[in-house]
């Protein structure tokens, strides 16, 4: 009973971290992509 304790808990705090990282890395994403427009402006307007 400990050990499915154990297991579940784990599972749990894995699966926890993996759904706060997809979305830390869309947000990367994201700034990077408006990072890039930034430039491309910038680059148009010179």
């Amino acid at each position: 009973m400990k050990n499915i304790l154990i297991v579940a808990s784990l599972l749990s705090l894995i699966s926890v971290l993996g759904i706060s990282g997809c979305s830390t890395m869309e947000g990367v994403g994201k700034d990077i992509q408006k990072g890039g427009e930034a430039i491309e402006d910038t680059a148009k307007k010179h």
